[in-house]
């Protein structure tokens, strides 16, 4: 399970709005709720909290701790029921002024499953656990190989990570014949097998016991890299996470972008995919009906506005200001709202023309 760059977004927004409160004692209440687990229970602990409370010797403190409790249960008996990944719910007296009572709650359900039961109250609230969800942690181990060159890489969400660049000595094609030729092929075999070796150990080594990877992709060109996942190359262990195998004209950097590229199948449920897509649609539409499309601040805000805008697409570069102005516009007319990293080609892209377009719903031009 992933989290999306638009959950990513709305996540970091909750923490930000959050994590500059501060009680002025121990007093801001932080509950994560694990997935699964019964409300009743958790209000049935927040009310012996509240009795618990009560031996605070501030008068003041014990009054915020007591509100805040309160404050939460009864949000909770509005929830009623645990949804799906669990819940992290927040509380306390965030007055800007000593004496003044302001108790606030806030709620969320994490993107993930909630695994951890937790009760605190603190000077600050406990964000770390949501903050853990934003860091994009599992993905896929990426190999890119010839006779000569690998290259070895992990994709964590949109993020190519370069891990190993390693070179072979097998030398080149021999154009002379006889026993010379017969002789030089056994040499370019051997040191060709020493290669398919070594990346080999090199894939072991990043990828075997790396929790986090979900599948290894092979790719590419010629049969090179069929010689080396179907030969004894490999342990079994390796060659059971190995998902898809792909033909490819590059074995560099450039390699390792093409076997992203041709593996959408494979990538299909990972934001990459979806973000690589929708803005493929726009530049598409684009080059056809450039009518349909809309793009820079001004422009598209008019017609978010009009009611025109199907899907607004929003560069995760123009920052969270700018981003919840427009999704505060778009859902006013029903308009889709996707954010795009800029950790791809087409993200890129957005981010040059301004961060913000739309694929309109129907041609203005």
């Amino acid at each position: 399970m992933q989290v999306t760059t638009a959950q990513r977004h709305k996540l970091k927004k909750f923490i930000k709005d959050l994590q500059n409160f501060r009680g002025r004692h121990t007093e801001l209440v932080s509950v994560y709720v694990p997935a699964g687990y019964d409300l009743v229970k958790i209000m049935q602990h927040l009310a012996e909290e509240q009795g618990t409370a009560t031996n605070i010797k501030s008068t003041a403190t014990r009054k915020n701790v007591i509100d805040a409790l309160e404050k939460m249960i009864q949000h909770l008996k509005i929830i009623l029921k645990n949804p799906p990944n669990g819940l992290a719910v927040f509380s306390g007296n965030v007055a800007e002024r000593e004496g003044q009572s302001d108790v606030q709650v806030w709620s969320i359900e994490p993107p993930l499953p909630m695994n951890q039961r937790l009760y605190r109250c603190d000077k600050a609230f406990v964000l770390d656990p949501l903050r853990d969800m934003c860091q994009e942690k599992s993905g896929y181990g990426l190999v890119v190989m010839d006779r000569r060159d690998a290259t070895i890489a992990f994709l964590r969400g949109k993020t190519i990570v370069p891990l190993v660049k390693t070179h072979s000595e097998v030398p080149g094609k021999f154009r002379a014949g006889g026993q010379s030729a017969q002789r030089f092929e056994r040499l370019r075999d051997g040191a060709a097998k020493q290669h398919y070796k070594k990346v080999a150990e090199y894939v072991k080594e990043q990828f075997l016991n790396n929790p986090d990877i979900k599948g290894i992709i092979v790719g590419g060109p010629g049969p090179t890299k069929y010689d080396f996942v179907e030969g004894n190359y490999i342990t079994d262990q390796v060659k059971k996470k190995i998902i898809a195998i792909k033909d490819l004209s590059y074995t560099d950097d450039f390699g390792v972008q093409e076997l992203v590229d041709k593996s959408e199948d494979v990538l299909a449920q990972e934001d990459i995919t979806g973000e690589k897509d929708i803005m493929m649609k726009f530049f598409d539409t684009l080059a056809k009906d450039s009518g349909k499309v809309s793009y820079g601040k001004e422009e598209v805000l008019k017609h978010v506005r009009n009611g025109v805008v199907d899907v607004l697409l929003l560069s995760e570069s123009i920052g969270d200001d700018a981003i919840e102005e427009f999704e505060e516009e778009a859902e006013q007319f029903k308009s889709n709202v996707k954010i795009i990293s800029t950790e791809t080609r087409e993200g890129v892209q957005l981010e040059k023309m301004g961060g913000i377009a739309a694929i309109l719903r129907y041609s203005v031009g």
